[in-house]
C-alpha cells in the first residue's frame, strides 16, 4: 500500500478510520490482481455490498461512483466487494475475512489493516452473479400527484395515475 493511495483516500473521506483502511486495501488488491486503474466511464464496476468507509476509497481510488453507473450497492451487510472488468470480461470478489478483536485498540487494528499482507486480510473468489447492465438513462416523467419530475423506471401506475416513489401509497394485507 503506498502513502500516496492512503493520503489520497483520507483527503476524499474526511479522516483517517479502519473502514477506510480496509477499501484502500481492496482496491491495492484489486488493482494488483486485476491488473486494474482508475475507471474512466464505465469499464471498471464494483459492487460493494455495504455502504461503509471503505466505499470512498474505491470511489477515490478506482473512479467507480454512483454517478457514472459503475459503482452499485447491493446490502448484505458483509465487507466484501466485486469488481468486473466489462474489457477483458475479469471479475473477482474481494471478502474481508480477518476479524477484529474488540480488545485490539481501533489505531492498532488500522495499522494491521493497512499493513498487514493482502492474502491475510481477504478471501478472493468469483462473484456468483454476471456483471450489472450498463447504466441507462431514462426519460423524466411528471408525477400526477404532486408535479415533480422522477426517472421513469421509478414511476408507479396508481389508481390510474403515474405516480413517483413518493406519493405512491403501498398496499399489503400483512405479507
Amino acid at each position: 500500500m503506498t502513502k500516496k493511495l492512503w493520503e489520497k483516500a483520507v483527503a476524499f473521506h474526511g479522516h483517517e478510520c479502519p473502514g477506510l483502511a480496509i477499501g484502500v486495501r481492496v482496491c491495492e488488491a484489486a488493482m494488483e490482481k486485476m491488473r486494474i486503474g482508475l475507471s474512466t466511464d464505465e469499464e471498471i464496476v464494483c459492487v460493494t455490498e455495504n455502504d461503509a468507509c471503505g466505499v470512498d476509497a474505491i470511489q477515490a481510488l478506482l473512479s467507480c461512483t454512483v454517478g457514472k453507473g459503475n459503482l452499485l450497492f447491493r446490502g448484505t451487510g458483509k465487507q466484501a466487494f466485486s469488481f468486473f472488468n466489462r474489457k477483458t470480461g475479469d471479475k473477482l470478489r474481494i471478502y474481508l475475512k480477518a476479524g477484529r478483536n474488540q480488545e485490539v485498540e481501533r489505531a492498532k487494528w488500522q495499522e494491521y489493516l493497512l499493513n498487514a499482507p493482502l492474502d491475510e486480510l481477504f478471501a478472493f473468489s468469483a462473484p456468483r452473479y454476471d456483471p450489472p447492465a450498463k447504466a441507462r438513462i431514462f426519460p423524466t416523467i411528471i408525477c400526477e400527484l404532486c408535479g415533480e419530475g422522477a426517472s421513469e423506471n421509478k414511476m408507479r401506475l396508481q389508481d390510474g395515475k403515474i405516480v413517483c416513489a413518493d406519493c405512491f401509497e403501498s398496499y399489503s394485507r400483512g405479507w
